[in-house]
């Protein structure tokens, strides 16, 4: 899953945001907040949304045996929780939560365009991989499980994989998409519904975010993933990475004025 950015991509170089304006959103790193504010904000998310994603799952299986409420419940919840942080967050760090969105940007303003820069994403992946192994283990403390249990929870499966990939590139060519049609402003709901959509329309339950992918490992529940399968799951968000930036580079290709 998951902020936005995921986070594709306002300009770092633009000015302050005027009084009565939009508030940045993910891919829309302010640039007056110092470096260590942006990365606690990045941390702090992560962690509230993997706890969000881990802790709905478990309330969930206490609640219910049926895995269509199961999964109702926790993606419901993780859309509330999604649209809030980004809302809170993103005048502050952009609201990435997501080492791909991370990335994408810094990739972007290395051609050229706006985005974070390389010192600031090295602050950025670290922070929420953190973030992400804390919120599942704050989950997990909150329902009284094993604080760190390894999670049984197989997804090496190719078909989960592939949906990895839509799931990802998905995410990345709405919040680009969003950037580059001055319409940022919707992303607190645009990228909330969109992964919340995405648990259901992708086999994979749209993960869609590294660090969360990791953090999800921490926890043997019904949102863990096995760490055998982490790695799968990375490799192939990073690709969906790539084809959503390909897709946003087409989609959006700016024309040239007539002569």
């Amino acid at each position: 899953m998951t902020p936005a950015e995921a986070a594709p991509t306002a300009e770092s170089a633009r000015p302050a945001t005027a009084p009565g304006s939009v508030a940045p959103a993910p891919g829309a790193t302010p640039p007056r907040n110092p470096l260590v504010a942006r990365a606690a904000a990045e941390l702090i998310g992560t962690a509230l949304l993997v706890a969000v994603v881990v802790g709905s799952g478990i309330q969930a299986t206490e609640l219910t045996k049926d895995v269509g409420l199961q999964l109702l419940a926790n993606s419901t919840a993780t859309v509330f929780g999604l649209g809030i942080l980004i809302l809170l967050l993103g005048p502050v760090s952009g609201a990435h939560f997501n080492p791909v969105v991370t990335l994408a940007e810094c990739w972007t303003a290395r051609r050229g365009g706006a985005g974070v820069t390389l010192r600031e994403a090295a602050a950025y992946v670290p922070a929420q991989i953190v973030g992400a192994i804390a919120g599942a283990i704050l989950a997990d403390a909150m329902f009284g499980k094993p604080l760190v249990e390894w999670s049984t929870h197989d997804r090496s499966a190719g078909h989960l994989l592939l949906g990895e990939v839509v799931a990802t590139a998905g995410l990345i060519l709405l919040i680009f998409g969003l950037a580059r049609t001055d319409q940022l402003r919707f992303a607190p709901v645009a990228v909330a519904s969109y992964i919340g959509a995405a648990y259901w329309f992708t086999s994979s339950t749209s993960f869609a975010n590294p660090a969360v992918t990791i953090g999800r490992a921490f926890t043997d529940t019904f949102a863990g993933i096995a760490p055998g399968s982490v790695l799968g799951f990375i490799g192939m968000q990073i690709v969906g990475g790539a084809v959503g930036l390909a897709l946003v580079a087409l989609t959006f290709m700016r024309g040239r004025l007539a002569e």
